[in-house]
């Protein structure tokens, strides 16, 4: 004869019962929820803390590894699934639930708790002042800057931002939004201004890398100049078409997401030439000279030196080529 309280469980909601196993009770202190509003509703899936953020890197690729549950929801620390209608009718009704899951998991907004999102925040804001500490040379000397010297300007042009942004804000509530009349009137149609604000979590690293390599090179808090190391590289030809080895190729993919598998030995060294002047083969030897970052040289030195097997060389023609983008 059945209890209750079995009896209870039994007659319940239909999904209530598929929700009863360890396995599938979601542990709201060990889950990470993607949430995306489409059309009116918000829906969500349930994932492993930290595993959304290697999906979207493409460090995991197993989709198991990443959901909690297989299934979409409309609350999920309510348990509360979305019906088939409601998928239907904001994403499609003949779109399958795995396709939905992966558009929600690579498109959604991670929801993270103050402690994570200050750790993503740090680890952004590292990355974004490494790429930018590689990229950029001081025009006198023709070196490369500290990182630590990178962040000083960087923090710089941050509070000036901040404060014309306070004082702009302060005349516009002054001056009650009147239009620009006049010789203001005329100045109006201006270049774009590159500001800096600071590292956010909404943006990739290297293209925020970008905005503020832009930023201190039009406001230079420090003399800053893009630059680029003028190389030859020379390798015999008979190693060129040699296939790259795979702990190469993936490293490769997951600095940028980019040039996934390079393929053979050529095509790798080509991919750390930014821009190419001149390439040709001279007899049995294949030469190309062109501009490179000089946070690539090292990288880009030790390929050779490891694919090569003494068949190729790296010379410096030009410590900073300055080019204008």
């Amino acid at each position: 004869m059945l209890t209750g309280d079995l009896s209870a469980l039994l007659n319940a909601d239909p999904i209530t019962p598929a929700l009863l196993s360890e396995s599938n009770q979601i542990r709201l202190t060990n889950v990470s929820l993607v949430r995306l509003k489409k059309g009116k509703k918000r829906f969500e899936i349930a994932c492993y803390k930290n595993k959304v953020l290697e999906w979207r890197s493409g460090i995991e690729t197993d989709l198991d590894e990443v959901l909690q549950i297989p299934n979409v929801f409309l609350n999920v620390s309510k348990g509360q699934t979305a019906p088939s209608a409601e998928l239907a009718k904001a994403f499609g009704k003949d779109k399958p639930l795995n396709d939905i899951i992966l558009e929600i998991l690579n498109k959604g907004e991670l929801q993270v708790g103050e402690k994570e999102r200050a750790a993503q925040l740090d680890r952004v804001h590292n990355e974004v002042i490494s790429i930018v500490a590689s990229k950029l040379v001081d025009p006198r000397t023709k070196r490369v800057y500290t990182t630590g010297m990178i962040e000083k300007a960087l923090d710089m042009l941050s509070s000036q931002a901040h404060q014309q942004g306070d004082k702009k804000n302060s005349e516009t509530g002054s001056g009650a939004g009147t239009p620009a009349t006049g010789d203001d009137a005329e100045a109006k149609p201006r270049t774009k201004e590159h500001i800096w604000t600071g590292v956010v979590t909404t943006k990739s690293a290297k293209s925020q890398a970008l905005e503020a390599m832009k930023a201190l090179i039009a406001h230079q808090p420090i003399p800053v100049t893009r630059a680029r190391m003028r190389l030859r590289i020379t390798c015999s030809t008979n190693v060129l078409k040699q296939a790259v080895k795979a702990p190469a190729a993936a490293k490769s993919g997951d600095a940028e997401g980019e040039q996934k598998a390079p393929g053979t030995v050529k095509d790798k060294i080509l991919s750390y030439v930014e821009q190419v002047e001149t390439q040709d083969v001279l007899g049995s030897e294949w030469e190309v000279v062109g501009f490179v970052e000089p946070g690539a040289f090292k990288g880009l030195s030790d390929f050779i030196g490891n694919e090569t097997k003494g068949q190729g060389r790296v010379e410096v023609l030009d410590m900073a080529v300055t080019h204008e983008d």
